[in-house]
C-alpha cells in the first residue's frame, strides 16, 4: 500500500528520464517533460481512464455507465481500432469525454529511436484528428513503458505522458469484485485509475466492475474529471 504522507508532501517527484522507467504508481516529473501518474488535490478529484479502445461491445456499455453517473473520462485510443469504429469516436467526443493517444497499433515505445517514437505517435494522432477534429495532447505509452526518447518525442510534439496510480488489472480478466476491492481500498485524491475498454480473450469485467465501484466513490465524495482537468488543476 502506498504511504499517504508521500502524497501530501508533493504532487510530483523529480526523477531523471534515462533508460527504462517503471510504469508503477510513483508520481513523476521528468526534467522539462511532464510524466504524470497522479496529481494530489484537496477537492477529491480523480481521473478515470480507458485504454486500447474503442471496442464495439464494451465501449458502448462503459459510455452508458458514465452517462448514468454524469462522469467524464479520458479514453486513450488505439488508432487502428478508432478507424474500425468511427461512430464510437463520435460518441465519445459528443458525450464530453477526453481523447488521448495510445499509438496506432499498441507499439511499445521504449527502446526505440526518437524518430520512431514520433512516427508512432503521429500515426495515431492523424487518425484521431481526422475522426474527431481534435488533436490529442495526452500520450499513454503502451504498457506504461517509456524512456528518454519517449519523453523527448512527447515534448517535441507537445504531448504530456500519462501513467496511472491504480491498475484495475481488468486486462488480466480480474473478477469485478476483486477490481472493486482494489479500487476502493487504495483510492486517494488525485489518483488516475487505469481501465480498458478492449481486452482480449474472455468477456471484459470492466463494465460490471464500474457498476460496482463508481456509485461508492461518488458516495465517498470523489469528483471524476478528465486527466487534463486533473493535472492542470491547482
Amino acid at each position: 500500500m502506498r504511504a499517504s504522507p508521500r502524497r501530501m508532501l508533493t504532487a510530483f517527484l523529480a526523477v531523471v528520464c534515462a533508460g527504462l522507467a517503471p510504469a508503477g504508481p510513483a508520481q513523476t516529473w521528468v526534467r522539462e517533460e511532464a510524466v504524470y501518474s497522479s496529481h494530489f488535490n484537496e477537492e477529491n478529484r480523480i481521473a478515470l481512464t480507458f485504454d486500447d479502445g474503442p471496442h464495439p461491445v464494451y465501449t458502448p456499455e462503459i459510455l452508458d455507465l458514465l452517462a448514468e453517473y454524469g462522469i467524464h473520462a479520458t479514453f486513450f485510443l488505439i488508432g487502428e481500432n478508432a478507424e474500425r469504429y468511427p461512430e464510437l469516436i463520435a460518441r465519445i467526443q459528443r458525450e464530453g469525454h477526453e481523447i488521448g493517444n495510445h499509438t496506432y497499433d499498441h507499439t511499445y515505445l521504449h527502446r526505440q529511436s526518437e524518430a520512431a517514437v514520433e512516427e508512432a505517435i503521429l500515426h495515431a494522432e492523424n487518425v484521431i484528428l481526422e475522426l474527431s477534429d481534435q488533436r490529442p495532447k495526452l500520450l499513454r505509452p503502451p504498457g506504461g513503458l517509456y524512456d528518454h526518447n519517449v519523453c523527448t518525442a512527447a515534448r517535441t510534439l507537445d504531448y504530456e505522458v500519462i501513467l496511472w496510480t491504480i491498475d484495475t488489472l481488468d486486462w488480466a480478466h480480474t473478477p469485478p469484485e476483486k477490481i472493486t476491492e482494489n479500487v476502493l481500498t487504495h483510492i486517494a485524491s488525485g489518483d488516475i485509475i487505469l481501465c480498458h475498454d478492449a481486452v482480449g480473450g474472455k468477456p471484459s469485467p470492466t463494465p460490471q466492475a464500474l457498476a460496482q465501484f463508481l456509485p461508492v466513490l461518488i458516495e465517498r465524495g470523489y469528483q471524476f474529471v478528465t486527466v487534463s482537468e486533473l493535472i492542470h488543476s491547482g
